[in-house]
């Protein structure tokens, strides 16, 4: 915890500066929006609800974009855009957008209300800017952001949660886009550059899980069994890990991202772990996580025909920004 705090301390100023961008953007989408619509989007930083996270196609809470007029979904992308980098902001964008292309392999008509990508919804939790805990979410199929602030500073992004349905686009006008290449295809090239006494111990299963195995569980936890150890790559490899993991970190923007670095330094490069369960090659369902003492990465594609990818980046003290604040709510009851 200390070591979370000083990380935070070490870059205050800018990182503070980023927060304030998020808090001037959520109060700009929150002055856009009449009473009726600021009650939908708006909840108290202690309702439950800011726990209960999903990924899958469901009803939400909150305010979905089909709900605001063009100037609000504008003020809420300026949100999206204040946390994340552009790359990050891009892969958001396209999975809202891919629910048309979803919507036209399923033979579902154009007034389909199931793969409407108007069914993303923002939230606002707590009053952007005072020195109390706040935080926001974006949710959806497929997606899940979440964020926390305190006393002026982003404090967590976690859990975060992106997949594509289908991964690479089979037909249409949109044929051969693929949301999450990257992911893919570094996965892939690490493992393929594995030598069969690597192989023996990264491959943890026959068969790939059937999703992510942390789910949707509000807090994360370490997997067995972890796979291989950093110390047993060699160094190429060990820089194919480091590229692959910094594909999730890079979601977020530098400044955050420079945060997750350092912590995964200080706990140790050695500590990481490379797992992989089910097939060695495209087509067939597949999976593989990357693991360490601070965080975990999942990443499975095993549904419609392993065209059908789920990731997901938690921290496994301070997803919604638990383990800060907890640090905050003791110092603020001591002596009391």
């Amino acid at each position: 915890m200390k070591k979370r705090v000083f990380l935070i301390l070490s870059i205050l100023i800018p990182f503070a500066a980023q927060a304030q961008s998020s808090v001037k953007a959520a109060k700009e989408f929150i002055a856009l929006l009449d009473a009726p619509l600021r009650e939908q989007a708006c909840m108290r930083w202690e309702d439950a609800e800011r726990f209960n996270w999903h990924f899958v196609p469901r009803e939400r809470k909150g305010l979905p974009l089909r709900a605001m007029s063009k100037a609000q979904r504008a003020k809420a992308y300026e949100l999206l855009k204040s946390c994340m980098s552009a790359e990050g902001y891009k892969k958001a964008a396209a999975i809202v957008e891919m629910e048309l292309v979803l919507r036209v392999l399923e033979g579902r008509g154009d007034s389909d209300e199931y793969r409407n990508p108007g069914k993303y919804y923002f939230t606002i939790f707590g009053e952007p800017g005072t020195r109390n805990p706040w935080g926001w979410r974006m949710e959806g199929h497929h997606l899940s952001l979440n964020f926390s602030a305190l006393d002026g500073t982003l404090v967590s992004g976690t859990p975060s949660f992106m997949g594509s349905n289908p991964a690479i686009v089979p037909d249409g006008p949109k044929k051969g886009t693929q949301i999450l290449k990257e992911e893919t295809e570094l996965g892939f090239q690490l493992l393929n550059s594995l030598e069969e006494d690597q192989l023996k111990v990264a491959l943890v299963a026959e068969k790939a899980p059937a999703d992510i195995i942390t789910g949707n569980k509000r807090t994360a936890w370490l997997l067995d069994p972890p796979g291989l150890a950093f110390t047993q790559l060699k160094p190429a490899q060990q820089q194919l890990l480091k590229k692959l993991l910094a594909v999730y970190i890079d979601r977020y923007t530098k400044l955050m991202a420079d945060i997750l670095l350092k912590e995964i330094e200080q706990a140790g490069w050695d500590n990481l772990h490379f797992a992989w369960a089910g097939s060695r090659a495209m087509g067939m369902g597949h999976y593989y996580r990357i693991q360490g003492p601070t965080f975990i990465v999942e990443y499975d594609n095993t549904q419609n025909g392993a065209n059908h990818v789920h990731t997901t980046f938690r921290d496994l003290k301070n997803d919604f920004g638990e383990d800060v604040l907890k640090q905050h709510y003791d110092k603020a009851h001591v002596g009391k």
